[in-house]
């Protein structure tokens, strides 16, 4: 907890409190992200503090505010708001820290962690709160891949068993039946399931989860996937919402490919319909991906191989490279970088290039005076140079830029990283 917090906590009106000794005997340490400038959090905030007043202390919580607050007064203002420790104003490097570490997108954020080791339990301690203001099911552990899926599912009129599932991957469908973009998709997604479940057989599945508003909702929209030829399991109603949690699904249509274990294959299926083909199964995404789909661009630093305008021939050596790197990354329990690859002009390539102020093709800026440093930012080269870009949107739109070179290879990308992951790399801020 000190290599995550600091040696150091503040209370209000007590002043500095050892992180050392700070959680003896808390079950759970509320992680709290919020700010006095931001409404949602003004709104949150006494809500949390009579919760922990009257219950969740005592049941074995402990919280500390981490600030995003713009000076040091603001922040004192609102901590005294506040029964619980902070993180004091001044540590602007653990703030950044903690946010990058769990991923924060907006506030009010609360996530709940381990206070043995800092672990992460649960990322969206507001639901759990709000839902247990006692605290009477600490530390909220959120249920497993199993226990969310269920035990049971409907398959067409019958009722099947845990063993329609067993061992097989499966296509988690978040749907709702008021859904239009929903409703569209649905009867492509049965086309290509009906394709591929004929080569595949035992080995692939999909169970619907619905998000609609009534159980007679939910059965009338299946019914609508089975007789378009979507013949796939439903999870019961009784188990709705209980897989959106684990996955964090934030909009419909989803379609997630898991593992016989609930291990995320590819978080982005619907780019599976209708051209995947059974022979790809289990439907892994490449491991540098198409940089004109870039689901994971704002949630985790992305390399960006910008070869737009570089011939076939000098694309399939540098992707030649670079492969293999990205694929161990792949593997990995927890990935610190994603890989994309831009091999023609596109929008967002183009967008990614001019927020990064390179050039486009064709065009040549003149640097006013030669930088240096092996990844200093060159903007003399045209935009028919290879390019390295790693993009670092979740460190508050930070962005690193490559020295611009035609032999670009694999060691230039394993050097850029490892710069990176060793913070000598040049920082840009994106606007």
């Amino acid at each position: 907890m000190e290599a995550l917090l600091g040696a150091n906590l503040i209370k209000p009106f007590e002043g500095d409190v050892p992180t050392a000794s700070a959680f003896e005997g808390k079950k759970a340490v509320g992680i709290y992200f919020s700010a006095h400038w931001c409404p949602p959090c003004r709104g949150f905030t006494p809500k949390l503090a009579e919760m922990y007043n009257d219950g969740l202390r005592e049941a074995g919580l402990e919280i500390v505010f981490v600030s995003s607050d713009k000076d040091q007064d603001s922040f004192n203002g609102y901590l005294a708001e506040m029964p619980w420790l902070a993180v004091p104003f001044e540590k602007r490097d653990i703030k950044e820290e903690l946010s990058k570490k769990f991923k924060v997108q907006g506030i009010p954020t609360f996530i709940i962690v381990d206070p043995a080791d800092g672990s992460l339990i649960n990322k969206d301690g507001r639901s759990a709160v709000m839902e247990d203001p006692k605290g009477t099911n600490l530390p909220w552990k959120p249920p497993t891949f199993a226990e969310a899926l269920g035990s049971s599912f409907l398959k067409g009129t019958d009722t099947v068993g845990a063993e329609a599932v067993a061992g097989k991957h499966i296509g988690l469908y978040f749907s709702a039946h008021w859904c239009p973009p929903c409703r569209a998709f649905t009867p492509e997604l049965a086309k290509w399931y009906k394709g591929v479940k004929a080569e595949l057989g035992d080995k692939f599945e999909i169970v619907f989860c619905s998000a609609d508003k009534d159980e007679a909702a939910m059965k009338s929209y299946y019914a609508e996937h089975v007789a378009a030829g979507g013949d796939w399991l439903a999870q019961q109603w009784a188990d709705k919402g209980s897989l959106e949690k684990v996955f964090e699904v934030g909009g419909y249509p989803t379609f997630i490919i898991v593992s016989p274990e609930g291990k995320v294959v590819n978080a982005n299926g619907r780019s599976l319909v209708p051209d995947a083909k059974a022979a790809d199964f289990p439907f892994t995404p490449p491991a540098i991906g198409n940089m004109e789909s870039p689901d994971l661009i704002n949630e985790m630093p992305s390399m960006c191989l910008m070869l737009e305008h570089c011939d076939a021939a000098t694309q399939e050596r540098i992707l030649a490279a670079v492969t293999p790197m990205a694929e161990a990354e792949a593997a990995k329990d927890e990935p610190e970088i994603v890989f994309y690859v831009a091999k023609s002009e596109g929008s967002v390539s183009s967008q990614i290039r001019g927020m990064c102020k390179l050039p486009t093709g064709g065009q040549i800026q003149k640097a006013e005076s030669e930088p240096e440093g092996e990844f200093a930012m060159v903007r003399t080269l045209s935009g028919e140079t290879p390019a390295l870009i790693l993009m670092d949107i979740p460190d508050n739109g930070g962005y690193y830029v490559s020295k611009m070179s035609k032999e670009m290879d694999g060691s230039n990308v394993e050097k850029m990283i490892a710069d990176w992951k060793a913070k000598t790399l040049e920082r840009q801020q994106l606007p």
